[in-house]
Order: structure tokens, then C-alpha cells, then sequence
């Protein structure tokens, strides 16, 4: 499978599934559980590559700091678009002024 590669910098969005009672106003494919208790959704989130790893995968970092280690394969993850850096462009500048590490 061919995908662009990813290098430390690059603003990225993440699908996230998520699992709650209440879905919030970012909530995407919001489906109920069986019994109706729960809602399973996704949530896009902004991050940015911080390290690629030795052994290929990524090291994602969001904007309070925390980091994710992720497949650069997942489907979940993609590139940031034009259009991606418009609708999140205060996110993504929030990721370019923390410092790292």
C-alpha cells in the first residue's frame, strides 16, 4: 500500500473512536450501542510528528504534550489538508508554539 511518508513537523489529523454517553458537537459516525447506553463515534484531532521512530512508527504529539506512538499505515491517520489547516488552524498553531519534548 502507498502512502506519503511523514517527517518530523508534519501536521497531522487523527480519527479517534471514541465511546461516551454524551457525543460532543465534534462527534462524527455517531452510532448508538446495543443496548443504547453507550454512543460510539470518531473525533478528529490535530496533532503534529514529533519522531519517527527507529522502527518506523510514529511518535505523535497533541497539543497539551502528551504523545501517541502510531503505524504510519493507520488508517486513521492522514496528512493534514489545506482544508484541514484552515478548519484547525488555532490547534495547529497552539502544536507549533509548544516546545518540544
Amino acid at each position: 500500500m502507498w502512502w506519503q511518508s511523514f517527517k518530523p513537523g508534519d501536521l497531522v489529523v487523527f480519527r479517534r473512536r471514541k465511546d461516551t454517553t454524551h457525543p460532543g458537537r465534534r462527534a462524527q459516525d455517531v452510532q448508538a450501542s446495543a443496548h443504547g447506553e453507550l454512543y460510539n463515534y470518531f473525533v478528529e484531532k490535530a496533532w503534529i510528528v514529533d519522531r519517527v521512530q527507529a522502527d518506523g512508527t510514529l511518535l505523535l504529539r497533541t497539543r497539551r504534550g502528551k504523545t501517541h506512538v502510531v503505524d504510519p499505515s493507520d488508517p486513521n491517520l492522514r496528512h493534514a489538508s489545506l482544508w484541514d489547516r484552515l478548519r484547525y488552524r488555532t490547534r495547529f498553531a497552539e502544536l507549533r508554539e509548544t516546545p518540544d519534548g
